[in-house]
């Protein structure tokens, strides 16, 4: 309607399609995502002008589908150019700004770039604090996201100490059942399930988990999320059973509510196939990843980071069944194409 009413170029139709097109990130649809966000961000561009913070929205929309696609040189050079633009024209210390630098951040933790993500994290963190305060909600964030990275480092004692942090201002702000507050909680469960702190771990899921179930209902996305966690857990601790009873609930949930090809229906997947693994269970193993294998490589393409992984737990299969000719052909494929990505 706003298309043949207002035409295609009217800011509301431009926002009504980068509206839809955030809808089919959240479905995982990248593609479809991507040529909307294209769309707009040209249109954009070339109304408004390159400086235009509508513009700069929709850079970041579209870095934001890449870093999804796995496309990490095009998000990276989109999230500098707003970062460059955004500080030029609003300043170093404007939310926009410091949102731009944290984008960047994740962009290079996906690359696997700690140092850099860490030192973007911590100045946007300095800037927030001393901006807006060490309670508010957007300071937390960078807490939790700082936590993060000092977790893909192995420093644990340190994203602990943050993650701590963040639940308790979050608890006392928010309260207890907030869904921010559950996600710090999930958080540090997380932290103590790398430190092999099973039993912490475990409590905290379990009332992650129970709160969720009652507030959000058994089939809400960050519910299923909770039970794979704990299913997460319960595999750490070789309770092979119980991680695969969840696992399979969480399986059937996602494929009925969210599809059989979404992102976190294949994660989940994923998650099965390796308890089949633990259980010695190659062939039931070895479907699953076959499965997943295929549909990634359908929906995301061969060279996305998830369909890599995805080639090398098949090969991983491959090796426990001493199949080595099979499992040795995936891991080269998966070696060249990662060095590939990654250069």
């Amino acid at each position: 309607m706003s298309k043949r009413i207002l035409g295609e170029e009217h800011p509301d139709t431009l926002t009504s399609m980068a509206n839809l097109a955030a809808t089919y990130r959240n479905q995982g649809r990248w593609n479809e995502a991507e040529q909307l966000e294209i769309k707009v961000l040209d249109i954009r561009k070339r109304i408004l002008g390159e400086e235009h913070p509508d513009t700069l929205n929709s850079m970041g929309h579209l870095a934001a589908t890449y870093r999804n696609q796995g496309r990490w040189n095009e998000a990276e050079q989109l999230d500098i150019q707003f970062l460059d633009t955004s500080k030029r024209i609003l300043g170093e210390e404007h939310p926009d700004t410091l949102t731009g630098m944290a984008n960047l951040a994740a962009t290079y933790k996906y690359q696997g770039r700690w140092n850099e993500a860490e030192q973007l994290e911590i100045q946007v963190l300095d800037m927030r604090k001393r901006i807006l305060g060490e309670e508010h909600p957007d300071t937390l964030t960078v807490m939790a996201n700082l936590a993060a990275t000092y977790k893909y480092q192995r420093r644990w004692n340190e994203a602990e100490q943050l993650d701590i942090q963040v639940l308790d201002m979050r608890k006392r702000i928010l309260g207890e059942e907030h869904p921010s507050t559950l996600n710090s909680m999930a958080n540090l469960a997380a932290t103590y399930r790398n430190q092999e702190r099973w039993n912490e771990a475990e409590q905290l899921e379990i009332q992650v988990l129970d709160k969720r179930n009652r507030i959000l209902g058994e089939e809400h996305p960050d519910t299923l999320t909770g039970m794979a966690n704990l299913a997460a857990t319960y595999k750490y601790q070789r309770r092979w059973n119980e991680a695969e009873q969840l696992e399979i609930q969480v399986l059937d949930m996602r494929k009925r509510i969210l599809g059989e090809e979404h992102p976190d229906t294949l994660t989940g997947m994923a998650n099965l196939a390796a308890t089949y693994k633990y259980q010695g269970r190659w062939n039931e193993a070895e479907q699953l990843d076959i499965q997943v294998l295929d549909m990634r490589k359908t929906i995301l393409g061969e060279e996305h980071p998830s369909t890599l992984n995805s080639m090398a737990n098949l090969a991983a299969t491959y090796r426990n069944q001493e199949r080595w000719n099979e499992a040795e052909q995936l891991d080269i494929q998966v070696l060249d194409m990662r060095k590939k990505m990654l250069e």
